[in-house]
């Protein structure tokens, strides 16, 4: 009779034995002290067969929201108790990430750099060396993301668009909102896309900064995919949760003039064509001009700096045809996916990784 317990699962020069962890470093270029860069990894092999799932952070490195959502998610999970295996990536962008930048050191978005390249600049090695040793070996994805600086984003899992599974994995979530928005080349998730490797994308909170309710989202929302998917033994909720509103057009609101501006909105207002969203003035307030909404829709992001240029983006605002339906209607992920499909293609003005 055949055991059902898994083989060891070999990463790297690490073979992990079931219902085991262990913390890796991948070796990825050198530093100009001379002395290793790595990607850091913890892999948790659980003690039955299932799926192979990362969770990763700070691909951008001032972003680390995500990174908070994995410390805590440890304290969820137990490898013994788990079916299949997740890596966990907390800090992608190492790099950018220690030294509180976006970026890496040489500029380069690592979020554009994929597939990567071995013999190729640091952001073409780090993403070869993540491509190969994470994405190749799983079947889903979980990559966590923030706002830019001095801007907030409402948690929100974007995917791409013609996915039913993709659909109810973003619903199993439970996010505010869900968004169909397109795929960036040399992003993480066109390539996951392109290898046939679904992928949900958070966007949430701020960037160098933790916010709880951007973190309890996060962890809430991977526990209960997990559970989804069953890696873990976790009522996910589905048949209670309140159903997440979904879009798949956004725009951006920028700034009629320089000077401060006076928010009297934030993300996760709703708002319907002509609400005021802010008023801006000059530096004693004189010559305010209002700012108002273009569209019927929620805020799904705003900045949070108010010293503004004339053209600064200012608030991003999912479109939604029917404000009546926000928060209501389906009881249960069944019957939301009942529901048919957005009609219109996703036509979203700002990706997740663009800088305005």
């Amino acid at each position: 009779m055949q055991s059902s317990a898994p083989e060891p699962f070999r990463i790297h020069d690490r073979a992990i034995a079931p219902g085991s962890s262990e913390i890796l470093t991948i070796p990825v270029s050198q530093q100009v002290t001379g002395l290793d860069a790595s990607l850091a990894l913890k892999v948790l092999h659980g003690a039955k067969p299932g799926p192979a799932v990362f969770v990763s952070a700070a691909i951008h490195g001032d972003e680390i929201v995500g990174t908070a959502i994995i410390q805590r998610l440890l304290d969820h999970l137990m490898p013994g108790a788990m079916a299949g295996t997740l890596i966990l990536a907390p800090a992608v962008n190492i790099y950018g990430f220690a030294s509180h930048s976006r970026y890496l050191p040489d500029r380069r978005d690592l979020n554009r750099s994929f597939p990567g390249y071995e013999n190729g600049s640091l952001a073409a090695q780090l993403a070869h060396t993540f491509l190969e040793q994470v994405i190749d070996r799983c079947s889903l994805g979980i990559d966590l993301h923030t706002a830019a600086v001095h801007r907030y984003n409402l948690p929100q899992i974007r995917i791409a668009s013609g996915s039913p599974y993709l659909t109810e994995l973003a619903m199993a979530f439970a996010p505010p909102i869900i968004i169909e928005s397109p795929l960036r080349p040399g992003s993480m998730r066109a390539l996951a896309h392109d290898r046939e490797t679904p992928m949900l994308l958070l966007e949430a909170g701020e960037a160098l900064r933790f916010d709880r309710y951007a973190i309890n989202v996060g962890v809430g929302g991977v526990l209960r995919v997990l559970a989804h998917i069953g890696m873990i033994e976790l009522d996910d909720g589905l048949a209670a949760v309140k159903v997440p509103t979904r879009a798949n057009r956004s725009s951006w609101v920028r700034a009629p003039r320089g000077g401060v501006s006076r928010r009297v909105r934030k993300s996760g207002d709703v708002v319907r064509r002509g609400d005021m969203l802010a008023v801006v003035g000059g530096l004693f307030g004189e010559d305010a001009q209002e700012l108002v909404s273009p569209v019927d829709g929620i805020i799904i992001g705003h900045a949070t700096l108010p010293v503004v240029n004339q053209g600064d983006a200012l608030f991003h605002i999912a479109e939604v045809e029917t404000l009546d339906g926000v928060g209501h209607g389906a009881r249960s992920i069944a019957d939301a996916l009942a529901v048919s499909e957005p009609p219109h293609p996703p036509t979203t003005l700002l990706d997740e990784d663009e800088v305005l």
